[in-house]
């Protein structure tokens, strides 16, 4: 064991009573849970800046989450490379209740979603920048969320992109005229606070209810989560249900769209020329409203 986690565990009275067991997942990070007498935790290994602001991450949002049905896991400690969590047990259904728990599951997460966008701050951003994934994630506040979603995500991903040879002059260009004429039909909003990586891997049902895991927070509008969460997989009708409480914006599909272009340029500049296509049709249903 690195001596540097030994010296950590150490520290925080935690004494080890087996080895480090990788878990699945770790497409960025090293993750690993690990028994000790004080009981499991997660442990996890990256950039010493991701970690930190993945470990502010989580506190915040376990401080907004107070109360409610959605939980995150604690944070235990974080020094240099490592992060140390409690450890949440994944749900086990059997063939009879599976559906149902599931479905509970689900409201709980949209009543726990709605709770967390109802914490609001004062400007659009964080006190520090984070990283999504393994691309720093800039987080300078702006007052107006229209300039912030151009400011600090559109336009900073589209050029990376293009830099990199993955967006061509033409594409790059109309991602900046939407970028440019967010005013034109998006209001103003306040800025909620975000989980900001919410895709549905970062989802977990435990025997407790759901829990959010691996954060890339800030404030925003709060379709950066419902966003994510519907690019890569269909949250049931119960999910949104509860998160929208008959309150659905009517405009939802176009602001679906907007919001699933960051995560798309991000998987672009991370994973490659696979994701052009989906930015272009993400793109094209932004465009004609």
């Amino acid at each position: 064991m690195d001596d540097r986690l030994t010296a950590l565990l150490e520290r925080l009275d935690l004494e080890p009573s087996g080895a480090l067991s990788p878990l699945s997942g770790g497409d960025i990070a090293e993750v690993a849970r690990l028994e000790t007498r004080q009981g499991a935790i997660v442990v996890k290994r990256d950039d010493s800046e991701r970690l930190a602001g993945e470990a502010e991450g989580l506190n915040a949002l376990r401080n907004a989450l107070t109360g409610s049905p959605l939980r995150v896991p604690r944070v235990l400690g974080q020094e240099g490379p490592w992060l140390l969590m409690e450890a949440l047990n994944p749900a086990s259904h059997d063939g009879v209740n599976k559906v149902a728990r599931k479905g509970d599951s689900d409201t709980a997460l949209g009543e726990g979603l709605r709770t967390l966008h109802g914490v609001t701050l004062e400007a659009h951003g964080w006190p520090r920048d984070n990283a999504c994934g393994r691309t720093p994630q800039p987080n300078a506040r702006l007052d107006d969320g229209r300039a912030f979603q151009r400011e600090r995500r559109l336009k900073p991903l589209a050029a990376a992109c293009h830099e990199h040879g993955l967006l061509d002059q033409r594409l790059r260009a109309r991602l900046e005229d939407v970028a440019e004429r967010l005013e034109d039909w998006l209001p103003d909003a306040p800025a909620s606070l975000v989980h900001g990586d919410l895709w549905s891997g970062n989802v977990m049902h435990t025997d407790h209810g759901p829990a959010l895991i691996d954060p890339a927070v800030y404030a925003h509008y709060p379709e950066v989560d419902l966003a994510m969460l519907t690019l890569f997989g269909s949250p049931s009708a119960a999910f949104f249900e509860a998160y929208w409480n008959g309150n659905r914006p009517g405009d939802w599909p176009r602001r679906e769209a907007l919001f699933q272009l960051y995560p798309l340029l991000n998987h672009l500049l991370m994973f490659g020329g696979s994701y052009r296509g989906a930015v272009e049709r993400a793109l094209a249903r932004v465009e004609q409203g």
